[in-house]
């Protein structure tokens, strides 16, 4: 994503880089760097990312039988203006939600969830910290 500043000489462009790591097992992480280059915004957002991992608690919904597969409770997360909230959702239900949040949610290896947003969720890196916020309980 290019972001830009306005100086005194004139624009100053720079490159903000977001990176999602996840098992598929009960840990994601979220890496952002802004950088003059792409590369150097890549290579330092995936060492913010492995640096920042967070476990991701599941439970169920219902009935306590097999893998637990959603998020144990009613959490919310907050960033800026954006609020998100995960909801525990029935077995077999998926990932109810945004593009954003869903990439997150199926790399930390959640099965069901429903999400509910609200804010500005225009914002990519807003809404993104936000949904990892949501881990951090």
């Amino acid at each position: 994503m290019r972001v830009q500043k306005q100086t005194w000489t004139g624009q100053q462009t720079r490159f903000k880089a977001f990176v999602t790591i996840g098992d598929y097992n009960d840990h994601v992480d979220l890496g952002v760097k802004c950088s003059t280059e792409v590369a150097t915004a890549f290579r330092g957002a995936i060492i913010l990312a492995k640096l920042s991992t967070v476990p991701v608690r599941k439970g169920y919904w219902g009935n306590k039988t097999g893998k637990s597969y959603t998020v144990l409770c009613k959490v919310t997360g907050r960033c800026g203006s954006v609020l998100v909230r995960l909801i525990p959702a029935p077995r077999g239900t998926g990932i109810v939600s945004a593009p954003v949040p869903k990439k997150l949610l199926l790399m930390a290896g959640t099965d069901g969830c429903c999400t509910s947003a609200r804010g500005c969720t225009a914002t990519l890196d807003i809404f993104a910290k936000a949904t990892f916020k949501t881990y951090s309980y």
